[in-house]
């Protein structure tokens, strides 16, 4: 099988999320909702990335990679291929990873790991952790009786067993309607909640029966731990993401898909209703994202490569009351398949590749933009008809967004209480009259926030 066929694959599985089911907590619970996606850092710097940068921006969640055993191989996609549940990946231990949560708790940051339960891995071999395995044969945890019977490739996504009992780019595919098979994947999220993680992405969701992940999850120690599932939307297909909702959130793909689209080929007018009113599920249970792992290496959304559009794509996402964000931090690559530099391990932010969007000042200020503005209502929204928008978020805050490629003078009215506040996308001040109006100039591709309790630059 071709590598590039297989990371293609292992990124559709990694689309596929699932959330509490009903009576837990929607979204992620607490006042804030926004979850920093470390992509393929090591436990050891999430830890001090927790600490310096995640807890006093105001980040609610941090979202760590896979932390099983997995197949060896510097691509990242390796990380997909678990071959049993120890911690024992190439991004730390297990003492690595009960320090990570523990200095991150203490940091006001709560835990969600990325979670690969529908699938082992595709070949041979010993793993990163030392077992020796073969497909289909994990000792100690798996043998052949314990996957399903179709052994060939999904090809049909019209076919809903087709895609929920067939391999995934040739992934050894779990059977999660037996119960030794629900016990184990209990046992090993049972075993990260006993670590003090507090919530999972369930990756490949998609691929696993919905009631099947609902027992799992009524098998948890915590059976209200945040879940959110990745499940990929398809026109016509089979399996829907609006059945995993009764588990927890689901990731809405068409978001970020849509944004893309909006951001680079229309206009920034039409986001006036986005949301439920583009056909999306209900806020309450959709993560949503510009970009991740997968979408910024298969071209479907938008990636750090498109610069200034990425930047401001994100901070309308921080600012616009739809879901639950999440912001994807990785690397820069060239090569599709690409692992982490220094094998997960970063020294500092913007050096040797990492790209540590989440840590960028324009997206990085946007966070607490969104955790003083919860529960706000839009309010005043303006547009120019073509990439120039603004909006309020009732009396605690307002954002404008420029991006046409020239620069944009206007007064805006606002909502907000008259006073001085601070621009933090570039730390200027900003003065609202006492009609509630700002008058100011955006350079082409810059945006302008401003929110309550944030008076002094």
């Amino acid at each position: 099988m071709a590598r590039r066929t297989l990371s293609a694959a292992v990124a559709l599985a990694a689309a596929s999320i699932v959330m509490a089911p009903t009576g837990a907590e929607a979204s992620p619970p607490g006042t804030r909702d926004v979850t920093a996606v470390l992509f393929e850092w090591n436990f050891a710097s999430v830890a001090r990335e927790c600490t310096s940068t995640l807890g006093p921006a105001g980040y609610g969640y941090v979202q760590v990679s896979p932390p099983a055993e997995h197949i060896q191989g510097s691509q990242w996609w390796t990380s997909y291929q678990p071959v049993s549940y120890r911690i024992a990946g190439r991004l730390g231990d297990r003492a690595a990873f009960r320090n990570m949560v523990n200095t991150c708790h203490a940091a006001g940051v709560k835990v969600v790991a990325d979670t690969v339960i529908n699938h082992m891995s595709a070949g041979n071999g010993t793993g990163t952790g030392g077992s020796s395995y073969t497909k289909y044969d994990y000792p100690g945890l798996y043998s052949s009786y314990d996957f399903d019977n179709c052994t060939a490739q999904i090809t049909d996504y019209r076919d809903r067993g087709n895609v929920q009992n067939c391999e995934l780019v040739g992934l050894a595919d779990l059977d999660t309607g037996e119960e030794y098979v629900r016990k184990a994947i209990a046992g090993y999220m049972n075993d990260l909640l006993s670590l003090g993680v507090d919530g999972f992405r369930i990756d490949a969701a998609k691929h696993m029966p919905a009631a099947d992940l609902a027992n799992i999850k009524s098998r948890l120690s915590n059976p209200s731990a945040y879940w959110k599932q990745e499940v990929i939307f398809g026109a016509g297909e089979a399996v829907q993401p609006t059945e995993y909702t009764g588990n927890g959130d689901v990731q809405e793909f068409r978001y970020a898909y849509d944004l893309k689209r909006v951001f680079t080929n229309e206009n920034l007018a039409y986001l006036k209703n986005y949301g439920e009113g583009w056909g999306y599920m209900n806020s309450s249970v959709s993560g949503v994202f510009v970009d991740n792992h997968d979408t910024e290496r298969n071209g479907s959304t938008l990636s750090y490569k498109d610069n200034a559009t990425y930047t401001l794509a994100n901070v309308f996402m921080l600012a616009w009351p739809y879901g639950a964000p999440d912001i994807n931090s990785g690397y820069e690559f060239t090569d599709h398949d690409a692992g982490p530099p220094n094998g997960g391990q970063v020294g500092a932010c913007w050096q040797s590749g990492w790209k540590c969007q989440h840590a960028w000042p324009e997206i990085k200020s946007m966070v607490g933009f969104r955790n003083a503005t919860r529960g706000q209502a839009v309010t005043n929204w303006w547009d120019n008809g073509g990439d120039a928008i603004a909006f309020g978020r009732g009396s605690k805050g307002f954002v404008a967004i420029n991006h046409e490629s020239g620069p944009l003078t206007r007064t805006y009215q606002t909502s907000l209480p008259a006073g001085t506040y601070c621009n933090v996308q570039n730390n200027t001040p900003v003065t609202v009259n006492g009609s509630g109006q700002l008058t100011a100039t955006l350079g082409g591709n810059t945006a302008l926030a401003v929110y309550a309790g944030k008076s002094g630059c």
